[in-house]
């Protein structure tokens, strides 16, 4: 038997006012979450178009194989086998055995609305397709538990000078690297408690008069505790390495995770959590180094240091419901701007109003100088006195891989529909 997708109805209500606009067939990404018994699918998105394709639409041909694999998987940031492949280099986290590893892909007829429904192994290539269920429920948004966590960063990341090779972007992430690994060993206080990793998340809540728990809207406030043990069995060295410069990275990470209210255990939400705190915190800095790359910010003198702004989040509901999504903003985009790309991204109506930008002071300190440094913890408290502000044009790749994977950050992108005439 295969497996079962509950599906919110105003996703099927999405789909079938897709409009074809003389093309064959148009594609796009499902967002939802797996869970070990059924898969929830709350919003569903096209892959909007790209430039060219808007200023001179070609005929289409009647083939699948024309649409553009490059483009769809920057907007979904997970489309089946491909993608995860490209996607699991950026990954600060590890997918455990408990895990569900399929992903469904949708394939939906224009004229006689015939729904095919079949899930693909990401961690098997050689995988065949298997059917799948899909089931429509009404209010299905409603049932998600939301947990909140600010998480106080300062990371240093030395530049290696013997490794000439290795790209700012690649000695960020082998620092953020063990920076994750603190994140992943640590201990999360649930509302000031620590849990049972296989208790029920809710535990002891009120239940209605039918007997299930009221969840709805319910919020958890998630603290971290991370801690560096040394003892006979944990021994730490210091290695020293020749370095052309540093990284550091400070401030307050604003986090979001959320779960279905289906039962869910506390390493559900713990995991979820511990994502989300990894997938926003590289994403900025992978945001950040695009930028100093595009923009060709000119380096400064030996021995002087760049201070820039990490991008903050900014996170808008899915229409009809508690869940949140997420993008990126620097310091001097506008509301309208912002707005804008989650309209693009979403394919929904997005009011101003919506928006909600998390209160956050984050820098990236970058010094040039050619230093020995200890590959531990160096704390630099120099705070920066005029920031260089950078602005950046967040591509689809980074706003979706954002949205679908990092902010709802049990959410499994990487379902995908094609939508196409017979």
């Amino acid at each position: 038997m295969g497996r079962t997708y509950i599906v919110e109805e105003t996703v099927g209500q999405y789909l079938s006012n897709l409009n074809l606009q003389g093309k064959t067939f148009v594609s796009g990404l499902l967002i939802g979450q797996c869970s070990s018994q059924k898969d929830y699918v709350i919003l569903a998105t096209r892959t909007p178009p790209k430039e060219e394709q808007n200023e001179s639409p070609k005929h289409p041909k009647a083939k699948l194989d024309n649409l553009d694999e490059e483009w769809a998987t920057e907007h979904a940031n997970q489309l089946v086998f491909a993608v995860e492949k490209s996607l699991n280099k950026k990954r600060l986290w590890n997918f455990t055995e408990e895990e569900v590893s399929e992903r469904v892909t949708l394939h939906i007829c224009s004229s006689t609305k015939k729904i095919l429904c079949r899930t693909y192994d990401i961690h098997d290539p050689k995988s065949s397709a298997k059917p799948a269920d899909w089931k429509y429920q009404n209010g299905l948004s409603a049932s998600w538990l939301s947990l909140e966590c600010t998480v106080y960063i300062n990371i240093h990341v030395p530049l290696s000078a013997t490794s000439v090779s290795y790209t700012l972007e690649k000695n960020t992430k082998n620092g953020l690297a063990r920076w994750a690994k603190q994140i992943e060993n640590g201990v999360y206080l649930i509302n000031g408690q620590v849990k049972d990793e296989d208790c029920e998340l809710l535990e002891g809540q009120k239940k209605s008069s039918r007997g299930n728990t009221q969840a709805t809207n319910h919020s958890f406030d998630v603290r971290v505790l991370t801690q560096l043990v040394l003892n006979s069995d944990h021994r730490s060295t210091a290695t020293v390495q020749i370095c052309s410069g540093s990284v550091n990275l400070k401030g307050a990470v604003k986090c979001r995770a959320y779960v279905h209210s289906n039962k869910p255990k506390v390493k559900d939400a713990v995991q979820a959590m511990k994502r989300d705190i990894l997938n926003t915190v590289a994403d900025r800095c992978e945001i950040l180094f695009e930028d100093l790359v595009l923009n060709e910010i000119p380096e400064k003198k030996d021995s002087e240091k760049e201070f820039h702004i990490l991008p903050h989040r900014v996170f808008v509901p899915i229409p009809g419901s508690a869940v949140m999504l997420c993008d990126y903003k620097f310091g001097d985009e506008s509301a309208e701007e912002i707005r804008d790309h989650f309209i693009e991204m979403l394919d929904h109506m997005i009011q101003i109003e919506d928006l909600e930008i998390a209160e956050e002071v984050n820098t990236a300190c970058v010094s040039s100088s050619v230093n020995t440094e200890a590959s531990l913890d160096n704390t630099d408290d120099e705070q920066p006195k005029q920031p260089i502000k950078t602005t950046v044009v967040l591509k689809i790749q980074q706003n979706i891989g954002v949205i679908a994977a990092f902010a709802v950050a049990a959410l499994a992108a990487g379902i995908s529909f094609h939508y196409f005439s017979d």
